[in-house]
């Protein structure tokens, strides 16, 4: 009886050894994918900040064929630098895979980059815009097809192994690069080109934007601008600005105002990053506290003229409105 006990015991301990080992092993395992993807999350930030300076890029007004060559380079080198730190990253054994595909994704927006750079060195004054556009487009290409990569390579498949291996509290991060895709389009680049090369005030052509509309959501009620229009306010309630590019030339740095002209008044403002000649592009607005119900009040929208627009008559549009609960 007593060797049994002891036998039984000696299992107990033997178990409990076992268990504490691979306790041990799992919080180890799991600081190794913590440290690694925080590690990661760094690289991750960097590359996602080289986006977003060239989404200021693509948007500033006025910038030049030299300077746009020269920040793409700029621009390409900084993501050479996040492509050395991918690289000098050492991933958990089961992570191999993935973290070559977190390379691949670093490299093809560094060579997408270096891509949009080259193109951009070839435009000249006279260049075609179409023709133009499509080459810049298709180095643009690579920098979409970084962050499917990334997300579908690298972060989905990277979730996918921390789920294998039981894994809990570790977060993989994002690395987004243009928060608006559109920017990269052929359509858009080629307006890009003939904003920098044929956009100035003294080339032929017209620039201006104006007000075409004003929607509430939810809902989609579109407010009439000749007679009063009651609006039911609820707490998610988004006025939505109608802004069309009326001119010939892509517009950057568009500013729409809204004011509600109660009392005290209520002001905001938005930039739209870019606008095509012809496009429309919706300007939402959010977050309204302190309204003032069950009176008469004026909704005013306007877009600011940008530079070379002549007729700003129709920049600015009123509403009457009631805002009830």
């Amino acid at each position: 009886m007593r060797l049994a006990l002891l036998l039984l015991a000696a299992i107990a301990i033997a178990v409990g050894l076992v268990f504490g080992i691979n306790s041990c092993r799992d919080d180890s395992a799991s600081g190794d994918y913590d440290d690694y993807f925080e590690s990661v999350g760094a690289v991750a930030s960097q590359s996602t900040d080289v986006g977003q300076q060239l989404s200021q890029l693509l948007s500033t007004p006025g910038v030049t064929l030299d300077e746009l060559e020269s920040q793409l380079g700029g621009l390409a080198e900084q993501q050479a630098q996040v492509v050395t730190r991918a690289s000098e990253l050492t991933p958990p054994s089961t992570l191999l895979d993935e973290q070559g595909s977190l390379v691949d994704a670093m490299q093809l927006r560094e060579s997408g980059l270096r891509g949009l750079q080259q193109a951009a060195s070839q435009l000249q004054p006279a260049s075609d815009p179409e023709q133009a556009g499509a080459s810049l487009g298709q180095q643009a290409s690579r920098l979409i097809a970084g962050t499917v990569v990334y997300d579908d390579l690298f972060k989905a498949r990277s979730e996918e192994v921390l789920q294998q291996e039981g894994v809990t509290g570790v977060a993989v991060p994002d690395s987004p690069f243009l928060t608006d895709t559109s920017l990269l389009t052929s359509a858009s680049l080629s307006e890009l080109v003939r904003r920098i090369t044929q956009g100035g005030e003294e080339a032929g052509g017209l620039h201006g934007n104006q007000i075409v509309g004003v929607r509430i959501q939810p809902g989609g009620q579109e407010l009439s601008p000749d007679e009063e229009n009651t609006i039911v306010a609820t707490e998610d309630m988004e006025i939505q600005v109608l802004v069309r590019n009326s001119g010939d030339f892509q517009e950057a740095d568009v500013q729409v105002q809204l004011t509600l002209q109660q009392d005290p008044p209520i002001r905001k403002s938005q930039a739209v990053d870019l606008i095509n000649s012809n496009q429309t592009k919706v300007v939402t607005f959010r977050n309204f506290t302190n309204l003032t119900f069950a009176a008469l009040t004026t909704l005013r929208v306007s877009v600011e003229p940008v530079p070379g627009e002549e007729n700003t008559a129709n920049n600015t549009a009123e509403y009457a409105v009631i805002f009830s609960l």
